[in-house]
């Protein structure tokens, strides 16, 4: 009997052609789809071909998640298993690929867009900024899942580098606490609710008023908090990549 390797496979931030070409296809082909009903939306599911068993996982552990793979991989079945966003972020997806390492089970990853670069798009931004901030920070706040110490909230914004805080919507007073004493409580500050997904907001507001925002708005999860040098002088920046003067490989200095 022919086998196929489990493709674990990014949904993207939610709207359904945000999928990468590869991972629709691997949806249209699959037999049995595993996905992250709590927060891959139902409308990416529609790339899946009618035959295509699908499963959520919300409710199942580890061990549950990796046996139905593994049942579905060994009848010969093309598995996805669909992760939000991109797989690799806040994806927990090693745990799974070694346990089917250990079961000797091939498999292989498609990455997808993450929910910071669909917010930027969506507040027409460029994270990185000449001369103010060349680094995006990827990192969340400590909760019931810990964060090193070395990587609190606090440590990584002293660089006032540019931001995107995940899955801390629930924290918005610790981390406006945070942020205010590192860019400044008039800084401006963005939150993006379910980007892109058909009840996205996106909201700009300053630092010391990003906890009244959130709860006036009811948003407590879901959300992503940006923050960043970008917000106040992004579009003013100038780059040398296109300054007439600054030659390179593929232009001589004007």
């Amino acid at each position: 009997m022919k086998k196929f390797p489990i493709i674990f496979t990014g949904a993207g931030p939610g709207a359904p052609d945000l999928i990468t070409v590869r991972g629709m296809k691997a949806l249209e082909k699959a037999d049995y789809i595993l996905y992250a009903g709590s927060l891959v939306p139902e409308a990416v599911l529609t790339w899946a071909g009618d035959r295509a068993k699908k499963a959520s996982s919300a409710g199942m552990h580890l061990e549950e998640m990796v046996g139905a793979m593994a049942d579905a991989w060994d009848k010969g079945l093309k598995v996805v298993r669909l992760h939000t966003g991109d797989p690799s972020l806040y994806g927990a997806i090693a745990e799974q690929m070694m346990r089917l390492d250990q079961r000797e089970i091939p498999y292989e990853v498609i990455p997808g867009v993450t929910a910071a670069f669909a917010a930027a798009a969506a507040l027409k931004v460029e994270y990185t900024v000449p001369e103010q901030s060349q680094t995006l920070i990827f990192t969340r706040m400590s909760g019931r899942t810990p964060v090193p110490e070395k990587e609190s909230l606090e440590s990584l914004a002293a660089h006032k580098a540019s931001m995107a805080i995940y899955l801390s919507a629930g924290m918005a007073e610790q981390v406006q606490k945070i942020l205010a004493a590192t860019y400044g409580p008039e800084a401006p500050v963005a939150i993006a609710y379910r980007v892109s997904h058909p009840e996205e907001r996106i909201i700009v507001t300053i630092v010391d008023r990003l906890a009244e925002t959130m709860a006036d708005n009811g948003i407590n999860r879901l959300a992503l908090i940006i923050v960043g040098p970008f917000l106040e002088m992004g579009k003013n920046a100038k780059s040398l990549l296109y300054d007439r003067a600054f030659a390179h490989g593929y232009r001589d200095r004007a």
